[in-house]
């Protein structure tokens, strides 16, 4: 073989693996921290806690785009769902391990970090590790027209009966096009990511946006009816890999990023 040609193509390779490393690096890692509550004075106490305290001490730890979500007013199991977006696991536990040496944090945040045994508040917390899809790498913020009081968003978690299917409906969101439908049919979606620690194992998760529940409704038509998806879900390969879906209905807070 000619010494400049194999030259070239040891150098394409080369590329090539730079290329590959970047595109896995790029995905991002997502904490999705779920605080249940049931007084109004809990939802106060964690509102004002997470505006002045915790968003402002994520964003000075070099953190994007924060999100916080809560369920509808008629829900009775109330929940503030937080998103939290990181570049890598390294910067998840950097950023985790510097919060309770940040001042600013410990003052803005004192009425909720110093709350007494017998005022909690909140009843329980729980913390979802996910990674996002390859086809959609990073978190988006929605582009949606209505007022955030009136947006509608939609987290859905997909659980499957086997880690192997699993696999195969997260293949099916990226290689069979699942992702790129949603994308096309406008759905404005935040993320795609699949559970890495979580309580429903094994399920990925996802949310998308919308300016109204009629808007919402409107998009979930086109979904339902539209040809691709037809052909995509009489696939025989990917038949049978969700055994239970959980579909959320939120609000976000008029301070999140999202």
């Amino acid at each position: 073989m000619n010494k400049l040609i194999k030259t070239l193509l040891i150098l394409i390779f080369i590329v090539q693996g730079f290329i590959l490393k970047a595109s896995a690096a790029s995905q991002q890692y997502y904490e999705l921290k779920v605080y249940h509550i049931k007084t109004p004075s809990q939802q106060e106490r964690l509102d004002k806690y997470l505006k002045d305290a915790y968003l402002p001490a994520l964003h000075r730890k070099g953190l994007g785009n924060v999100g916080v979500f809560r369920t509808l007013e008629q829900d009775t199991d109330k929940r503030v769902y937080v998103l939290i977006t990181f570049n890598n696991v390294a910067q998840m536990e950097k950023v985790e391990e510097g919060l309770m040496q940040d001042k600013e944090l410990l003052e803005a945040g004192k009425d909720y970090l110093d709350a007494a045994y017998n005022e909690q508040p909140y009843t329980r917390m729980e913390t979802i590790i996910l990674k996002a899809f390859p086809k959609w790498p990073a978190a988006t913020v929605p582009q949606l027209t209505a007022k955030k009081a009136d947006r509608i968003y939609e987290l859905r978690s997909y659980e499957s009966p086997t880690e192997k299917l699993n696999v195969n409906k997260v293949k099916m969101f990226n290689d069979g096009g699942e992702t790129a439908l949603f994308n096309r049919l406008k759905f404005n979606a935040v993320f795609y990511a699949e559970v890495l620690a979580g309580s429903h194992q094994p399920n990925l998760m996802y949310m998308t946006t919308f300016n109204s529940k009629e808007d919402r409704e409107q998009h979930w038509k086109a979904f339902s009816d539209d040809p691709e998806w037809k052909t995509l879900v009489a696939k025989p390969e990917y038949q049978h890999n969700v055994s239970k879906a959980d579909i959320i209905f939120l609000h976000p807070a008029d301070y999140s990023d999202f």
